[in-house]
């Protein structure tokens, strides 16, 4: 390769990378899912043009760098809450995530420009990136943060995804931004660009009347329970501050204790945030009672770490009104490097612990999906933070819950894009699953999602208070809660098998 040559690849990535930031727009905080087909039909156009597989692996590479390095800029957040200790890591972590994510990316165009001829390359590329989104979601526990098809959230489509998931409106995203790319190519006959532009205006306002007709039907009525909310707005650098982390207990007790509206009923339940208490369950006996008088008869849900053997959890915990613990839940799905560390036990001799431990240098993993009985509220399926990211999580629960309960603390990522694009993922579960999200967060967004994930009542972001709101009924299961991913890992292969066929057979 010359030098020209090579000046030339490398502004070519630079290219892509730019389109790929302007893909990521579509993500909250900026909520532009125009930008997002533009960006990625913009990358698709150049990576369908390369000459040879790994020049459009490099392209597709670039594309992704920009997406990711857009959407999770939120990574930096966590290294700045002590900043003198860990704000150097920060660029490296972005930049690293980014590229690694971004690997699959670049192997899906390699893939997709080695098993299509280059008239139906663009199919291929949409289908092998959707591909590439789907593992995402598994490879090395998974982290399918940032899936194209989370831009359609505040959109009629959001609706479809009650059949086949966010990842389908994914691969549907990645669809139509090839169809747009291949509409504009050079190659593209008339007859090719008006089928195109035909299907493309078809599928379009086919998924816009379905997700209109759905998010019009009428939704199953509430149940007669109350909810209580607390939000205790919580810094990170003052959470676990010994001269300040009971404030925000005696805050949480105060919001506990409070009268509610005039004319509105006591809760029936009340709900704490992730880690809402700063020590260990089995030191909070007098406090638990101090939480059971504040809450006036009603049972308290609340996050806690959770020791045994030497082992610790983070946990939720249900507490009668006597104080007496009634039912405890361990995140099963935990955070790399946030909550664990692959090979802590060597890394512990250097040091090294995990960022959001409090206890120990690393969370243990609970046993998995479980339900909780709340009493008058039903049985709830807990999802701790991080959890409620993974549709296969909740698919996996040994029955169906009447609600799904998501506590966390997003007050490690700062207040710019994480907690929005959290909130959306926590809304497409309500619709994947036809089940209503209850969601408490530490510093916000704590809100109430009915089973069409719309947002009932909200706490907003970086507010004091409490929420006291109906709990929704529960839909009937969709499609999706059937059947999860299963239909779409189906269609991509073999469609992906039979572009392999039709080659292999042309070049015969």
């Amino acid at each position: 390769m010359t030098k020209r040559s090579r000046l030339a690849a490398v502004r070519m990535v630079l290219a892509t990378g730019v389109t790929g930031g302007v893909a990521a727009l579509g993500h909250a905080p900026f909520n532009w899912p125009i930008l997002t087909l533009v960006g990625l039909a913009a990358a698709f156009y150049l990576v369908q043009r390369s000459d040879h597989p790994k020049q459009a692996g490099l392209r597709a590479w670039g594309l992704g760098v920009g997406y990711f390095g857009v959407t999770l800029s939120w990574l930096v957040e966590p290294f700045f809450v002590d900043a003198a200790r860990h704000g150097w890591m920060a660029p490296f972590a972005l930049f690293f995530m980014a590229a690694g994510l971004a690997l699959l990316w670049g192997a899906a165009a390699a893939l997709a420009h080695r098993i299509a001829s280059r008239g139906l390359r663009w199919v291929s590329l949409a289908l092998t990136l959707a591909g590439a989104e789907l593992i995402r979601g598994w490879l090395f526990t998974g982290f399918p943060w940032g899936n194209p098809g989370h831009v359609w959230i505040d959109t009629p489509y959001a609706q479809l995804a009650s059949y086949f998931g966010a990842s389908g409106l994914g691969a549907a995203t990645f669809l139509v931004a090839a169809m747009m790319a291949q509409i504009v190519a050079s190659e593209a006959t008339t007859h090719a660009r008006f089928l195109l532009v035909t299907l493309g205006v078809v599928l379009g306002l086919g998924g816009l009347a379905v997700g209109v007709s759905r998010a019009q039907m009428p939704l199953p009525a509430d149940r007669d329970v109350t909810l209580r909310l607390v939000q205790p707005n919580a810094p990170q650098h003052l959470k676990w501050h010994p001269d300040h982390a009971y404030d925000f207990v005696t805050r949480q007790i105060e919001f506990t204790a409070a009268d509610p509206a005039p004319g509105q009923p006591r809760p029936d339940l009340v709900i704490w945030p992730e880690t809402a208490v700063p020590t260990l369950l089995d030191w909070t006996e007098d406090l638990r009672i101090e939480m059971a008088e504040a809450a006036q008869g009603a049972p308290v849900l609340f996050g806690v770490q959770r020791g045994d053997a030497m082992q610790y959890y983070n946990s939720l915990a249900l507490i009668d009104p006597e104080g007496q613990v009634q039912a405890t839940y361990d995140k099963h799905h935990l955070v790399p490097f946030g909550e664990y560390i692959p090979l802590g036990d060597w890394l512990e001799q250097f040091g090294i612990s995990a960022f959001a431990s409090r206890a120990g240098h690393g969370y243990s993993a609970g046993p998995g999906a479980r339900l909780l009985e709340t009493g008058a509220a039903g049985a709830a399926l807990p999802l701790i933070c991080y959890e409620a990211v993974f549709p296969r999580d909740i698919r996996s629960a040994p029955g169906r819950a009447d609600w799904m309960l998501h506590a966390t603390n997003d007050a490690w990522f700062g207040d710019y894009s994480m907690p929005f694009q959290h909130l959306a993922q926590a809304r497409f579960r309500a619709i994947e699953f036809g089940l209503p999200v209850i969601r408490v967060a530490n510093t916000g967004i704590s809100a109430v999602i009915d089973p069409r994930g719309q947002l009932r009542a909200a706490l907003a972001l970086g507010q004091a208070g409490f929420l006291d709101q109906p709990l929704p009924g529960a839909d009937q299961p969709t499609p999706y809660s059937r059947h999860g991913d299963m239909p779409l890992a189906v269609l991509i292969t073999v469609a992906l098998c039979s572009l392999l066929v039709r080659r292999v057979v042309k070049a015969r």
